[in-house]
């Protein structure tokens, strides 16, 4: 009786596997990074700049130093106050951006009304980084 349950039981997540990992396949580069833009946006919306220089790509951290990028939020980010609004606007995938070296990119542009500062435009590109994960490797505003 126990073999014939653990059997069963074995089946059954051998039929779901095939599902579940045929739905991570299925998803778009430009659904993926935009998942970890999100979360990225997350830490700098809520000042945790040094957090978002950690979880940025190999490419970022190699660009600019940690000490650097928090001082540079928040003379730049820090000051436009709280995000009262972000929506996407646009997310392109890509394999080359001028400056930066081969690899996979997804460009994501939000229109952001910022607390002191409306009609803002957020552009962050995520990279495919070294690791597998999609991580930050450019933000801008304007």
């Amino acid at each position: 009786m126990k073999v014939v349950a653990s059997l069963l039981a074995l089946i059954a997540v051998l039929m779901f596997l095939p599902q579940t990992v045929i739905t991570h396949a299925q998803q778009k580069p430009e659904d993926l990074a935009q998942k970890s833009a999100e979360a990225w946006l997350a830490l700098a919306d809520s000042g945790k700049y040094a957090e978002s220089w950690d979880e940025a790509a190999g490419f970022f951290k190699s660009s600019i130093s940690r000490d650097r990028w928090v001082d540079a939020m928040k003379s730049v980010r820090a000051p436009l106050g709280a995000v009262q609004s972000r929506k996407l606007k646009s997310a392109t995938y890509t394999k080359s951006l001028p400056g930066a070296p081969a690899g996979e990119y997804v460009v994501i542009q939000y229109d952001t009304d910022f607390g002191k500062k409306a009609s803002s435009v957020e552009t962050i590109t995520p990279m495919l980084d070294k690791d597998g994960r999609w991580r930050v490797s450019g933000y801008f505003i304007k």
